[in-house]
């Protein structure tokens, strides 16, 4: 009798380990698209997207040593293109670089044209949606992407101090892509409200974080403060990187894959960025 409530009691446990394995067909919830939808139809949350246009800077500093470094002008900060400019029109620079000006002009225009075209689609898609910041970002890297495998080809010269007597004018084709895709930043800084890092300038910024009256205050009391000082910082150490990259590789390719690979990942960032909570009323 005993033998056989023994055998009952281990079937009864054999049964019991049975039910607790995991199961060799898990069930896999399928993918929604409406979901999917839904997810990228929403605003997302200003909180804290200062840290991915933080990031910017730091691609602007990046960017703009390296193309500095090359061709003689920049594709990011116009303030310096609009000398260039007017010095190439008043000045002889017959024996420098004849044709310098026309590099800042490109460079003035495709930025202008990149702030028309950023702005007026934002405005048509909805600015602070996911699915708009995602794609803005997202064509950004993808611009500098295809700039940094046109240099990697040959077609256009990647070597450091490419300025010469004459101009090569494949060398515009860079510039007018790269300026093109840095207006998307500045965009993205007026859309999530964030005017105090441009990304892009710093003189406006360097006024302001001088005359600010409460320089010296807390640091959770003044976050415009901190931000403009930490995007400062931001371009300034891309510039510092992109200079020693260039000058350790001699090539220009190498930092603008790196600068692609960070604007990537801010793209990559408003797919998983909180959305925007709607407060009751």
């Amino acid at each position: 009798m005993s033998t056989v409530r023994q055998e009952h009691i281990e079937a009864k446990d054999e049964l019991s380990n049975e039910s607790a394995k995991p199961s060799l067909h898990p069930i896999v919830k399928p993918l929604s698209i409406s979901g999917l939808k839904k997810h990228f139809s929403v605003d997302v949350s200003t909180a804290h997207a200062d840290i991915l246009l933080l990031t910017c800077c730091l691609i602007s500093g990046l960017v703009d040593s390296t193309i500095y470094n090359a061709f003689g002008t920049f594709v990011s900060m116009q303030t310096g293109n609009t000398i260039f400019l007017g010095l190439g029109g008043s000045t002889s620079h017959s024996t420098l670089k004849p044709y310098g000006w026309s590099k800042s002009f490109l460079s003035i225009t495709s930025f202008c044209l990149g702030c028309f075209c950023f702005s007026l689609t934002s405005r048509l898609l909805t600015p602070r949606r996911r699915s708009t910041l995602t794609a803005s970002f997202l064509l950004q890297s993808l611009i500098i992407f295809v700039t940094a495998s046109i240099i990697q080809g040959g077609v256009v010269n990647g070597s450091l101090n490419t300025i010469v007597q004459d101009i090569n004018w494949r060398q515009l084709l860079p510039i007018a892509l790269l300026s093109f895709q840095s207006a998307g930043q500045i965009v993205g800084s007026r859309v999530l409200g964030l005017a105090e890092v441009p990304t892009v300038v710093l003189t406006t910024m360097l006024h302001d974080i001088s005359t600010d009256p409460a320089l010296l205050g807390p640091l959770r009391q003044n976050m415009k403060r901190n931000r403009r000082v930490l995007a400062f910082a931001g371009i300034l150490l891309g510039a510092v990187a992109g200079g020693f990259i260039a000058e350790g590789t001699r090539r220009m390719q190498i930092p603008l894959w790196i600068a692609g690979g960070l604007k990537l990942c801010v793209a990559s960032a408003w797919i998983v960025w909180p959305e925007q909570k709607v407060c009751a009323v």
